[in-house]
């Protein structure tokens, strides 16, 4: 597992932090020394925190400004010198050594540049974290109450690729949930990092988007379980403040890439 960075940007969230970093070692996902954990300039006691609470071969580093995730995962991968980047929210926590799972994925199959973990909430639930390049219907749909209602709602279930779980094998996803992932570093270095115009959200869909470009495909893998205790705050109402800096986002990606009105575009579709 020597070849593997897990990078945990931590955010006014040292507990949580702590609980991520903790469950890496005990469940052998790296190696203490391998863990980056970039303190993206809270305003708060996170630093102190981190640095006394930390195993001291964790490296922890300050970030000089906050920069928005992006930023932070940026700063992270500048110090890693594993094959792959595992990278993680700190609201997320492992309980079991499927990870493994993964990376045996990518060592098998070099046409696979980025693998979307399994998200889990504490209860059992599975968060789906594979999703289809947008429509402005998906976006209308995912924003408003219409997406519980026909038509809108089984383009939303398209959208969101329920039915693609059911084998519980690795499949094609046009994007995965930047909350847990593993991404070649190599290629993430080739395809320019993350990408810093993205303060918080739409940075995940923009960096899927570019291992496509790159030639290399997007999966999922069924069963690799991260555990993610948290509430989605994007999917709030667009006046609310996660829905306006979503959409934000969205009009960033909407720069570069093609978001269609009525039907999603697809990996050859999506991009000017």
């Amino acid at each position: 597992m020597n070849k593997i960075n897990p990078i945990i940007v931590n955010y006014r969230t040292p507990d949580l932090t702590l609980k991520c970093v903790a469950s890496i070692i005990e469940m052998g996902v790296a190696q203490p020394q391998d863990i980056i954990v970039v303190e993206n300039a809270s305003p708060d006691d996170s630093f102190a925190r981190l640095k006394a609470a930390l195993p001291k071969d964790v490296r922890l580093v300050l970030a000089e400004r906050n920069g928005g995730f992006s930023s932070g995962v940026n700063v992270g991968a500048a110090l890693a010198t594993g094959d792959f980047l595992l990278v993680l929210n700190p609201d997320t926590y492992f309980v079991d050594q499927s990870i493994s799972r993964a990376l045996e994925l990518m060592e098998t199959d070099k046409t696979i540049g980025l693998v979307g973990l399994d998200l889990t909430y504490p209860n059992g639930e599975r968060q789906f974290s594979a999703r289809r390049f947008y429509s402005v219907l998906d976006i209308v749909g995912r924003r408003t109450p219409l997406g519980r209602y026909w038509p809108i709602k089984p383009m939303i279930d398209r959208h969101m690729m329920f039915t693609a779980w059911d084998k519980g094998l690795p499949f094609d996803a046009d994007w995965v949930m930047g909350t847990g992932f593993v991404i070649r570093r190599s290629l993430f270095e080739k395809i320019g990092r993350m990408n810093e115009a993205y303060f918080l959200y739409m940075e995940d869909v923009d960096l899927c988007a570019r291992v496509w470009r790159a030639g290399l495909r997007v999966v999922c893998a069924p069963n690799v379980r991260l555990i993610h205790d948290h509430q989605r705050s994007s999917s709030a109402g667009p006046l609310s403040n996660a829905g306006k800096m979503h959409l934000r986002s969205l009009k960033i990606f909407r720069q570069k890439y093609r978001i269609p009105v009525f039907s999603p575009p697809g990996v050859k579709g999506l991009f000017r």
